[in-house]
């Protein structure tokens, strides 16, 4: 080598090496090699869904029973009433799949399910799997004309029920009504034919039940929640579930090791628990099932099932959190949990507090045409409910579009020379709508072509376009993270300004003493808008010793002024769906009027008509005041 040649090479070893440091900025700085591993997943999807079309083999089903072949006696399902193999979750699904056929079900029924999460669950949605039906996913919650509409819409002539005997009883009211409507629909209480079931022989139902599954039959039906009327049907279809069974190898799902024991003790009636039951299972990780939800238990179950996942919804995690430290909080399996709706207050601290290392947040309706997810492993992420790279961000440019919207009628605010929508800078953000057609088809509300046409607007941009309403408000960042603003109809107008009610509870929320903010306005006499209100439920052991003068100062010093709450509503516990979500609609109803609200809750506002320093309790005659135009705010 001569002197040149080898004087170049500590040149060239230079050069690569800030090749090589420069690419890695750029990488971090746009995210390239992220987004593309989830656009090689979408592909890797893709194609395997073809194929399964082409070898008539969509069914969900196919994905249990493989796992079932791979894994023979290993652990499937862990639960307080009993553990199965994979083996034995197949054989007592084939049992089911005869029990159902004996009962008339057929390929395309629905069977609806008002069961508590358990075993007996997994093995009747298998069962259904295997012979091409699916379930109905009844909140068990449910009473009266809801619980009669939700079983009347599913058009199910079978009703599975397991539960407790308060849920027996709520089931027993109505199924007069509903044999007069449909006089076919069966009634089956399991604990009465589970040993009839369990008797059955386990015969593989032949793949003629399962042909012809087209991508839009339903895998499940979902409900919406309901709080702004009657629950809606959802459909999960069939192409949307085929990407779940593929999820581990596309790298679309976080729980990639192997031998995962995950934890769900939410609802498989609502869409995050039911559906993330499902993925695991037809990922081939262990399923460890828990009745419901329980602060007491939840650890001791974490432990006992060796879990390394769990699920959370909504307050889940504020809920946990607010149970009193232990020496044994990080003493579990778990590093990583998946779900959504975890508020930015509560992130870092149970993070923090209980050892966990991922924070899987994503962002998605029941209905599930706009979907967001975070991986996080680190502060820059953390909070976020989303996060796009450079090549998502072009990707969903013309797909994912914020617009300003009315806060007092909800309508989609449109210029008045144009007519057209404004769209919102994706960094100030705004209701998010969803260019048609996209890559997702709305699958529609079941049996309700009404309220399906009434989630698309059109002439949004251009005369003829058409999109999607979320009814969410969100924004996204420069670094391409996004963040809930709020849920549209949650919003509210007070002084001429729109009040976000996420960020007015996040505020509160780090308040030493306050354990959940629920925020949401409220209409007050001779008064314009709505005035901010926040029902705050407070840590008992400092009850006593709560400083409302200091949460105000504390308010002031972190929202803008019309955004600090005018009225707190002590609460005895906070006031939440089933589903461990925040429930805003009996405490709007009831406002801060003196007749309506809730015995043993307590009202304050600020004093001195909203100018004062501190909270002072709301009196009959401060609302007289308000009433008669004496006060104002």
């Amino acid at each position: 080598m001569d002197l040149l040649a080898a004087a170049s090479i500590p040149v060239l070893a230079a050069g690569t090496a800030a090749t090589a440091a420069g690419l890695a900025y750029l990488d971090a700085k746009l995210q390239i090699r992220k987004d593309l591993r989830w656009l090689r997943g979408r592909a890797r999807i893709r194609k395997e869904w073809d194929k399964a079309v082409k070898a008539q083999r969509t069914s969900p089903y196919y994905f249990l029973e493989a796992r079932a072949t791979e894994l023979g006696n290993r652990e499937a399902l862990w639960s307080r009433v009993g553990c199965y193999s994979w083996q034995e979750l197949l054989e007592y699904a084939h049992r089911y799949a005869a029990f159902f056929l004996a009962r008339g079900i057929r390929q395309g029924d629905l069977v609806a399910f008002f069961m508590l999460n358990s075993p007996d669950f997994i093995f009747a949605l298998v069962g259904l799997w295997a012979i091409g039906a699916a379930p109905a996913m009844i909140n068990y919650h449910l009473t009266g004309k809801a619980l009669v509409h939700c079983l009347a819409i599913s058009g199910a002539n079978l009703v599975l029920m397991d539960g407790d005997e308060a849920a027996l009883a709520r089931m027993a009211e109505v199924q007069p009504e509903m044999e007069s409507k449909n006089p076919s629909l069966q009634f089956v209480d399991l604990a009465d034919a589970r040993p009839t079931i369990y008797a059955l022989p386990p015969t593989r139902p032949s793949d003629e039940y399962r042909v012809d599954m087209a991508g839009s039959a339903p895998l499940a039906l979902f409900y919406t929640s309901g709080t702004t009327g009657m629950p809606k049907g959802c459909c999960l279809p069939a192409r949307a579930g085929f990407s779940h069974g593929w999820g581990t190898t596309a790298g679309t799902n976080p729980v990639r090791e192997p031998d995962q024991r995950y934890y769900v003790c939410m609802p498989y009636y609502h869409g995050t628990g039911g559906i993330n039951a499902m993925a695991q299972l037809m990922c081939g990780n262990t399923l460890c099932i828990a009745p419901k939800f329980s602060v007491s238990g939840f650890w001791r179950d974490i432990r006992d099932s060796r879990a390394t996942w769990f699920v959370y919804v909504g307050e889940t995690l504020r809920y946990l959190l607010a149970a009193p430290p232990s020496p044994l909080d990080k003493q579990h399996s778990v590093y990583g949990i998946y779900g959504n709706g975890l508020r930015p207050d509560v992130w870092q601290r149970f993070k923090e507090r209980f050892g966990i290392t991922e924070i899987f947040e994503f962002f998605n309706s029941t209905e599930g045409m706009f979907a967001l997810d975070n991986e996080s492993l680190n502060d820059f992420t953390a909070t976020a409910v989303g996060h796009h790279g450079f090549l998502q961000r072009w990707r969903f440019h013309r797909y994912y579009v914020p617009v300003a919207v009315d806060a007092e009628t909800g309508d989609i605010a449109r210029d008045p020379k144009t007519g057209f929508a404004m769209r919102m800078p994706y960094e100030v953000g705004g209701e998010m709508l969803v260019q048609v057609p996209f890559e997702r088809e709305f699958p529609g509300y079941w049996n309700n072509p009404e309220a399906t046409e009434g989630k698309f607007v059109k002439d949004v941009f251009k005369k003829g376009d058409c999109y999607y309403r979320t009814g969410d408000a969100l924004r996204r960042d420069r670094e391409g993270r996004w963040f809930f603003l709020d849920r549209l109809g949650d919003t509210f107008r007070w002084k001429g300004e729109n009040v976000s009610t996420a960020e007015v509870s996040q505020v509160l929320g780090k308040f030493p003493g306050i354990l959940d903010a629920n925020v949401y306005g409220v209409e007050v006499p001779g008064h314009d808008g709505k005035a901010g209100t926040a029902a705050i439920y407070i840590d008992p052991a400092l009850m006593t010793t709560f400083d409302h003068q200091e949460l105000l100062r504390h308010a002031r010093s972190h929202l803008p002024r019309y955004a600090v709450p005018m009225f707190l509503r002590h609460v005895e516990e906070p006031s939440s769906t089933h589903n461990n979500k925040q429930n805003k609609i009996p405490l709007k109803r009831e406002g801060v009027h003196p007749d309506k609200v809730k015995s043993g809750d307590k009202i304050f506002w600020i004093d001195r008509h909203g100018r004062g320093v501190t909270y002072v309790p709301f009196r009959r005659q401060d609302w007289d005041d308000l009433h008669v135009g004496k006060a104002k705010l």
